[in-house]
């Protein structure tokens, strides 16, 4: 018997997998054969727990890491900031660098296609080696770009800087795995909803604070700024985010990594340059024929492969596809918003109100609180009404508040109430996708899933701010947009918010799942080698 509780306790030191033939004990007598049988079962139900416990990735740990995990996240914020928080710099950018408005510009597609490439491609990763591992790397390369582009004394060093940067596209998808991997069912829904409401809270933050710091400091420390969030995250990730087992077996699709790269740069270099070279201009022409030629080769690829970077099979999914589509429409949602509201409260009367970079910024304060409070309350909502009707509401409230903006805008308070209805409709919109995505995957494909519907938000984003510039653009009189662009800006919005109720109706019926009933399910377990 001491042979039998050594076997058990050397189990729950290892947390061997596999079940463990233990040996029947012998029966000297009748009290005693029951009493040792009770304690061999004892040791055999304790050793599975460890064995859960490892392939959970410390579970026993989830209720004293989940808010420090959580923390260690702060390079998500930091990320998000940066990607959107040089756009109210371009004219400033443009004078200091010595270059044109379409090169000053380029410091934002350089970014957005870096991201673009890099965002699914790191989710593989973090798929097939642990996502700890590969998001240390990734904020390392995110801080070293951002500082390179900081101190960029020409566009060319700051296009490389801002390239770099745009590889932390990355931290979404890693921040998916580790939060699914490692904390309890119960709490993932509200940890998903919080990480996916940082995404627009980054780029409503830099409208926020791109007045005030361009006022006072000018428009490299807005440069600096996501570095004071990225170091501590890299510090906190390095420290508190657990480690989580890959699957070391399998392989990265670089064929097919190449191929979407291509396809996605042609694509989305038309799409933001539509404006400086002219929309039947030959260049963007040519390369949106080479994309889409591009993307029907890739898509070939991928369904033959046999460990495909995005599984064709996986985007046919109801709940994916779906998803991910309203994850295009809710993305232009908050960008459009991001061009229409500061530049209509400074333009001038009568059009406009005539204000600062400053009081455009404050406009945005009420709206990316909301919008985190909506992705925090998304979660509980989840296990109630489930994440279908969560993205119901987010449609309609941010619908409706563009919706109202395009009725009534003559007042700084109507601004501020369609705006603020906007910013919680995306938070919960945004926190109702992700947690589709979740769960409508297994366990190793959530790295490469969620990175897909991270970039969709991403080139969403830049169809938002596109369109809502052409728009504005075809209005002016005098070089100033007129009152009727700003009214047919917002009313397209909340035509594509009416798209993602559509697509939220479109979503598979979901049961809503108490939280007794997530904490008591048994732990998912994280991918073997």
């Amino acid at each position: 018997m001491r042979r039998n509780g050594g076997d058990g306790r050397r189990a729950r030191e290892r947390g061997d997998e596999g079940e463990r033939r233990v040996p029947r004990p012998r029966r000297p007598g009748a009290g005693r054969g029951r009493a040792a049988h009770a304690e061999v079962h004892a040791d055999a139900g304790r050793g599975r727990t460890a064995r859960a416990d490892v392939e959970r990735g410390t579970a026993r740990e989830d209720g004293r890491t989940a808010l420090p995990a959580l923390l260690a996240f702060l390079g998500v914020v930091a990320y998000s900031l940066s990607m959107a928080v040089l756009t109210p710099a371009m004219p400033l950018v443009q004078r200091d660098l010595h270059t044109s408005a379409a090169g000053a510009a380029w410091g934002l597609t350089a970014m957005m296609l870096s991201a673009a490439v890099s965002t699914p491609v790191v989710g593989r990763l973090g798929d097939l080696y642990g996502p700890r591992r590969v998001l240390l790397v990734v904020l390392v390369v995110a801080t070293a770009g951002t500082v390179l582009a900081a101190v960029s004394p020409s566009l060319g060093v700051l296009l490389a800087g801002r390239a770099l940067a745009g590889v932390g596209g990355g931290v979404f998808p890693l921040a998916y795995t580790v939060i699914r991997n490692v904390l309890p069912p119960a709490r993932t829904a509200s940890a998903v909803g919080l990480m996916s409401s940082m995404l627009g809270l980054g780029g409503a933050l830099s409208w926020c604070v791109a007045g005030p710091v361009i006022d006072l400091l000018g428009w490299r420390w807005l440069l600096w700024m996501p570095v004071f969030g990225l170091v501590p995250g890299l510090l906190l990730a390095w420290r508190l985010v657990p480690r989580v087992p890959g699957r070391p077996g399998a392989g990265v699709d670089w064929w097919g990594a190449g191929l979407f790269s291509a396809w996605m740069v042609a694509a989305l270099t038309a799409l933001t340059q539509g404006m400086a070279w002219g929309w039947t201009s030959p260049g963007v022409l040519g390369l949106a024929g080479a994309a889409l030629v591009l993307a029907a080769v890739w898509w070939a690829v991928e369904r033959r492969v046999p460990e495909p970077l995005v599984d064709p099979r996986l985007m046919r999914v109801r709940g994916v596809w779906t998803a991910n589509a309203a994850s295009l429409l809710a993305g232009y949602g908050l960008m459009a918003g991001g061009v229409l509201f500061p530049l209509l409260v400074q333009a001038p009367r009568p059009t406009g109100f005539g204000g600062s970079a400053t009081a455009a910024a404050m406009l945005q304060l009420p709206a990316s609180v909301g919008m985190t409070l909506a992705g925090i309350a998304a979660g509980r909502l989840h296990h109630r009404v489930g994440s279908r009707a969560v993205l119901v509401a987010g449609a309609v409230l941010t619908g409706a508040g563009y919706a109202f903006v395009a009725l009534v805008h003559g007042a700084m308070w109507e601004l501020y109430v369609g705006g603020t209805a906007r910013g919680i409709g995306l938070g919960l919109a945004y926190a109702a996708v992700a947690n589709l995505v979740v769960a409508a995957v297994e366990p190793a494909q959530t790295g490469v899933a969620t990175g897909v519907n991270t970039l969709l938000r991403t080139v969403g984003g830049s169809l938002g701010t596109q369109v809502s510039a052409v728009i504005l653009t075809a209005s002016a009189v005098r070089g100033h947009p007129a009152g009727t662009g700003y009214t047919t800006g917002f009313a397209v919005t909340a035509a594509t918010m009416a798209g993602v109720l559509a697509l939220a109706l479109a979503a598979p019926p979901r049961r809503a799942a108490r939280p007794s009933d997530a904490s008591s399910a048994p732990p998912r377990r994280a991918a073997r080698p």
